[in-house]
């Protein structure tokens, strides 16, 4: 396993929250970079879409609950920065991938982490980041 830091994209934690098809590679992925004491960052864009997905389909009380759990998971919550969302525009002016995961790039890069990832968009982008696919 690659030593990280790693960042997690709203589909992966989305996934990985709504116990959709395949969270248990994401669990098992949680737990080793846990026993590696490696990074685990969200930007708060991601999470922010996290927390609107989650409201929207199944309430407040879930959304609280996944607020608790990123808490929990020990999830570093990146700040957005004017430089960060100017960066971000840039990705999204050359590349066609939703302006959210503009952001999961842009802090990737900056902070030389791994996304961790099976949104396919991240296909179009992988020669400049590192991607761990899910």
């Amino acid at each position: 396993m690659p030593k990280g830091p790693f960042i997690f994209d709203s589909y992966t934690l989305l996934k990985f929250f709504q116990k959709e098809k395949g969270y248990e590679k994401i669990v098992h992925l949680i737990e080793e970079i846990k026993k590696a004491g490696a990074t685990k960052y969200i930007n708060a864009i991601n999470l922010g879409e996290i927390i609107y997905s989650t409201k929207r389909e199944f309430g407040d009380q879930k959304k609280i609950e996944v607020l608790a759990n990123i808490e929990r998971l020990n999830f570093t919550i990146l700040p957005v920065s004017n430089n960060l969302i100017f960066q971000a525009a840039e990705y999204k002016a050359q590349y066609s991938i939703s302006y959210a995961d503009c952001f999961a790039l842009a802090s990737a890069i900056k902070y030389r982490a791994i996304i961790v990832t099976g949104d396919p968009e991240f296909k179009k982008v992988e020669h400049l980041v590192e991607i761990m696919w899910i």
